[in-house]
């Protein structure tokens, strides 16, 4: 609801600016600055509520609560009536608990005296009014727990919580209740259009990411299946059908009791006993029909003079046998090779071919390679029942012996607009746009979905040093200068909104960090490095100071800046956490600093390497932060425990920089880690990092082995100098970019297990 309303007025006063309405505009802007309800923002209600607690107004706190009460609470059904009151309890109880804490005494017998009348009949506030008479409340077992920060904590939550889940459905509760809240405004629907529009455009996208997944799938399976069936030769794809039909012209001589005898059982009959006699002479099996149905294994048109052979050297034996079925082959055999034997040099040509198409087809597997006998050679036929066993173990131990990878890498594209060294790549919160920076300054904005397609290019005057997506609206960009100054750019409009002056003593912009509700952003500013300017040399001695500001995105104003110990220190990265209460923040003296958010203070800090800190994030959980570091390191801290190592990792130089090109003629290029290092998937469970010729995928383990390594992407010629991995369903694209300006996108199918 508050994004809404405060895009909503976006609109407005663009509106009555191209309509040149001023005054209108001017009466707006006043009417927003005393708004009450803060534009359904709750973080700013509950800021005006903390602003006059610790102020100790209270004629300001109680009837801003009456002018709320009034305006939204009194609009409520009577069931949440109870509720609404013990916020209210614990609102003033919130009140008198800050005066008692800063020693203002005055201020809390003023409390009781002006309440008296109203507090005393209530059952809740009986033992409150021996407050202001207690030498020491905050020990006192009645009122201990509301001296606690886990009470004021927990209070301001739940008034959060309430407020924000009122707005969200407040345009249901018109709807509902005749006696509830003012129908909403049609132009608010125009927000919730886009977002379901945006929601439609996201979900055919992964759609179509599934759909391209099953079909490149489904078109391996294929490939394959042909692959293997093109291997085998021509006798072998066709011997069930060769087999029937020889089968055919034998038994059309024979007795009715050997017709019933199935073609696939007799046809199996021979095979067995070739394999059980192998030394027989060639004389004794040349008329056999295990070696006629082996001549007949090639190409049917070629061997249709031979069949016509075979079926009249079949007529001559027509005496009908009234053996068994077990001694028929035995007596055919020796009939046809009486009645073949002036067709000898024929057969034995027939038999080389032959045996030349199974040394092909048997000549991977050694174990099946046919065996010479003789002058010629005898070969064992291949039977089925000996050849599928074979492939069923060999299927068996493959699987057996491999683990299946969790990704595949279902394509990989590059995007080649940047002609030199990219420092930054990343993309936006909705997956849609990619912003990358090179060393020369030029910053690209481009899509990948459907088509990869540049949107926006940006040529800067100034050396530019960071960028980062802003959560809300996700088209704007921050820019950070080498000259003091910081650009929200829109790229859309493809213009700048602001420029924002920083700090002239420290002039270089080293990170910039969004927060989630894209109120807010933190910047880092560095004073110039003693030792040069020059990729070619460390990013920033120990002793180069720096600044962590924090700046408000909708007045764009500073609004603090925060205390950096034990010395002011540049800070080289920065990340929030999902709802932007914690901070983290990697400094060029090695030290990992953790902020809360809520207070502006340093929670806590510790050493985490021997030299700089390049990139830090929260892990899926946010119970740990992952950092590398200068001395190659990647480690695991747990939050919770302060300077206390759940992993450590060395890392190769190519994962961690100092980054270096060498070329022809003595030519090399050095760059120092400007980008993220490392990413992680969607659940947290696996990370990209960089690598000499690609980005390497881990396994995030536990114990002393934290990474395994489980996939590699490949397709660089160059170093890899940042990542980033942006997931959707079951595909993801991970963004590799190298020091030769190429970003590779490789698209990837994770396979659930």
């Amino acid at each position: 609801m508050g994004s809404a309303v405060e895009r909503t007025d976006e609109h407005v006063r663009e509106y009555l600016i191209y309509r040149g309405f001023t005054n209108t505009l001017k009466h707006l802007d006043n009417d927003i600055k005393v708004d009450k309800e803060k534009g359904f923002r709750v973080d700013k209600i509950i800021d005006q509520l903390q602003q006059f607690v610790q102020s100790f107004d209270l004629a300001g706190l109680k009837e801003y609560w009456l002018y709320l009460d009034k305006r939204l609470f009194s609009r409520l059904e009577d069931v949440y009536r109870s509720t609404v009151n013990k916020l209210r309890i614990s609102l003033y109880r919130y009140y008198i608990i800050n005066t008692v804490q800063k020693g203002n005494l005055e201020k809390t017998q003023e409390f009781f005296q002006k309440q008296a009348s109203e507090l005393q009949g209530q059952a809740e506030w009986r033992d409150w009014f021996i407050l202001p008479f207690i030498s020491s409340p905050e020990q006192n077992p009645a009122f201990c727990q509301y001296f606690s920060r886990q009470w004021s904590d927990t209070f301001l939550v739940s008034l959060h919580n309430f407020l924000s889940v009122l707005f969200q459905c407040m345009h249901i509760l018109d709807f509902q209740s005749l006696t509830c809240f003012p129908p909403q405004p049609v132009l608010l629907s125009f927000d919730a259009e886009v977002q379901k529009m945006t929601c439609l455009v996201e979900e055919n996208e992964q759609l179509r990411q599934l759909l391209f997944a099953l079909q490149t799938e489904s078109r391996d399976q294929r490939d394959r299946d042909e692959m293997i069936h093109h291997k085998l030769p021509t006798y072998v794809q066709n011997m069930d059908r060769l087999g029937d039909t020889e089968l055919d012209l034998v038994t059309s001589q024979r007795a009715v009791s050997t017709a019933t005898t199935s073609t696939r059982n007799f046809f199996s009959t021979f095979l067995p006993q070739g394999r059980r006699t192998p030394g027989k002479p060639l004389q004794a099996i040349s008329g056999s029909s295990p070696n006629q149905a082996a001549m007949g294994r090639k190409d049917p048109l070629s061997n249709q003079p031979v069949k016509s052979k075979e079926a009249g050297q079949v007529k001559e034996v027509k005496p009908a046998s009234t053996q068994s079925s077990t001694s028929e082959p035995v007596s055919s055999q020796s009939q046809l090779s009486t009645n073949q034997s002036g067709n000898q040099n024929s057969r034995h040509k027939r038999i080389q071919d032959h045996e030349k198409e199974r040394k092909e087809l048997f000549s991977k597997p050694p174990p099946q390679t046919p065996e010479k006998k003789g002058e010629l050679g005898e070969v064992e036929p291949p039977t089925e029942s000996s050849s599928e066993p074979t492939d069923s173990s060999n299927s068996r131990s493959c699987g057996a012996g491999q683990e299946e990878p969790p990704f595949i890498k279902l394509s990989q594209e590059e995007y080649g607009e940047h002609h030199s060294s990219i420092m930054h790549c990343r993309v936006d919160c909705s997956g849609r746009r990619v912003a990358s920076l090179d060393v020369d300054g030029v910053i690209k904005v481009w899509s990948f979905n459907p088509i990869m397609q540049t949107k926006a290019t940006i040529m800067s005057k100034s050396p530019l040093m960071s960028l980062e997506w802003a959560t809300k609206p996700d088209r704007l960009l921050l820019l950070g200068s080498g000259v003091g100054t910081v650009r929200l750019y829109d790229t859309e409009a493809k213009k700048n909104l602001y420029e924002m002056n920083i700090d002239e003593a420290h002039p270089r912009i080293l990170s910039l960090a969004c927060s989630p509700s894209g109120s807010s952003f933190v910047c880092s500013a560095a004073a110039h490095s003693r030792s040069g300017s020059g990729e070619s040399t460390p990013r920033l001695p120990i002793t180069v100071s720096g600044q962590l500001l924090l700046w408000d995105t909708k007045t764009v104003k500073q609004q603090l800046q925060f205390s950096l110990e034990p010395e002011p220190v540049a800070i080289n990265c920065t990340a929030f956490n999902h709802n932007g209460n914690l901070l983290v923040t990697g400094a060029a003296d090695g030290v990992i600093r953790l902020f809360d958010m809520q207070r502006y203070e340093s929670a806590m800090s510790w050493r985490a390497h021997d030299g700089e800190v390049y990139s830090v994030e929260f892990s899926y959980d946010e119970n740990t932060v992952f950092s590398i570091g200068e001395d190659g390191k990647f480690i695991q801290w747990n939050i919770h425990r302060c300077g206390v190592k759940q992993s450590e990792q060395i890392l190769p130089q190519d994962a961690t920089g100092p980054f270096v090109l060498s070329g022809y003629s003595g030519y090399k290029q050095v760059q120092v880690p400007r980008g993220r290092l490392f990413t992680f998937d969607s659940e947290g469970q696996h990370v990209l990092t960089c690598s000499s010729s690609g980005g390497l995928i881990y396994r995030l383990a536990s114990g002393e082995s934290a990474l395994e390594r489980v996939l590699s992407l490949g397709g660089h010629k160059a170093p890899v100098v940042t990542v980033d991995w942006c997931s959707a369903v079951d595909c993801g694209t991970c963004l590799t970019a190298s020091m030769d300006g190429k970003i590779k996108l490789s698209t990837l199918l994770a396979q659930k297990s």
